[in-house]
């Protein structure tokens, strides 16, 4: 571990939320938050990646001693505490439980008041935790944090930013294997081939790899899906051999992320001329698109964003056709946790990433589906996201 490396202003910010809570540490499992404030990704995770964030200081990192010269590595944070067995690395003992009741003994906050993310810890673990430090108060960090991670620091947009490009050159290629009416399948692989041939040729210290689980690991998170024809009512689905027939409409779905963080990019493309009430549709789309550009600026409220898209559908003739959304936050997942919809209280601020992705389903008739990534800037927007958009026929 590189111990000059700077701690990144989010973890400053997660210590203002908590000093606003009376909080004395923050215990973190969840794959992403973890990452999000140690700088560590293990890719599987099969034994827990635990930040302990106390309320001033760098953050602790207890990791299982396999994973000691890889955490060590990639890490921010230099206090790394090992546990478990691992060849002649020495530990806190056996297991994490015991290591974590140490360390925060140790930090003189056993008995003090703790904060666990209550959304992704499993009811069992929460047990074992809340048993073992019986003295101590426990609260919900899920909120807290997930509104920290709202607003990127530098370092998450420039990875944004390497991200989207990634995206856009896996749909460039996708465009074009959709031109030679091959399946879902070969326009996917061959999209996520480019990307991976970009990232060889151009990204030699980036790393593509995505958060895994207890179970399993996600080596590359460079991935394309295609839908053809009435498979778009789908919305997410493994391509099949399906084919584009003339006259149908493809929808190409990328996520690409770059150390950790995430870009989206979908389009949907004409092979050959739509029927008219398809064209209607996109063309109904992308109006509304150009109608919302200049209200993404701080100050913005994400529910006038779903406003202004809701009226322009039913301006359009499609008042039952409304989505329950037309966007979400993106950066560590490709869905965070925020929505672009009507019910939202948030108000766009510089920092904060998301998708803009208004859509039309007309059941059994046709459906859309186009989203850019979008940063917001001090005096507007960036449109992380590049590759061709408006009407795309092939």
């Amino acid at each position: 571990m590189n111990a000059a490396r700077p701690l990144p202003d989010r973890v400053r910010r997660i210590q203002a939320e908590m000093a606003e809570r009376g909080i004395d540490a923050t215990i973190v499992f969840k794959p992403e938050n973890s990452f999000l404030l140690t700088g560590f990704n293990p890719i599987i995770y099969s034994h827990p990646v635990i930040a302990i964030v106390p309320a001033e200081g760098e953050p602790m990192m207890l990791v299982h001693a396999l994973r000691d010269d890889h955490g060590r590595a990639s890490a921010f944070v230099s206090d790394i505490r090992l546990y478990g067995a691992w060849s002649t690395k020495v530990t806190m003992g056996p297991n994490w439980l015991d290591a974590l009741v140490s360390i925060l003994g140790e930090l003189g906050v056993a008995s003090g008041r703790l904060a666990l993310e209550e959304e992704f810890v499993p009811l069992q673990r929460y047990r074992q935790i809340t048993e073992r430090l019986s003295d101590a108060d426990f609260v919900d960090a899920s909120h807290f944090i997930d509104t920290v991670r709202l607003i990127k620091d530098p370092d998450q947009i420039e990875m944004a930013r390497l991200a989207a490009k990634l995206a856009d050159t896996g749909m460039d290629e996708a465009v074009r294997q959709i031109a030679q009416g091959v399946s879902e399948r070969e326009i996917s692989i061959q999209s996520m081939h480019a990307m991976n041939r970009y990232w060889t040729e151009n990204l030699p210290d980036i790393e593509v790899a995505d958060f895994g689980t207890l179970e399993g690991g996600a080596q590359n998170g460079l991935w394309t899906w295609t839908l053809v024809g009435d498979r778009m009512f789908f919305n997410c689905d493994n391509p099949t051999l399906r084919r584009p027939q003339r006259g149908e409409a493809v929808s190409v779905f990328i996520w690409a992320n770059a150390n950790g963080i995430h870009a989206e990019n979908e389009r949907t493309v004409a092979f050959g001329p739509l029927p008219d009430v398809n064209r209607r549709a996109l063309d109904t789309i992308l109006d509304i698109r150009e109608t919302l550009r200049p209200m993404l600026r701080p100050g913005t409220r994400y529910a006038d964003l779903f406003l202004a898209t809701k009226a322009g559908l039913e301006k359009a003739g499609y008042p039952d056709n409304i989505p329950g959304r037309i966007g979400h936050g993106i950066g560590l997942g490709a869905h965070e946790h925020s929505s672009l919809d009507a019910k939202s209280e948030l108000v766009l601020e510089p920092g904060m990433m998301f998708t803009l992705e208004p859509n039309l389903r007309v059941p059994g008739v046709c459906a859309t589906q186009i989203s850019d990534t979008i940063l917001i800037t001090d005096t507007g927007c960036e449109y992380l996201t590049q590759s061709r958009g408006g009407y795309i026929e092939v």
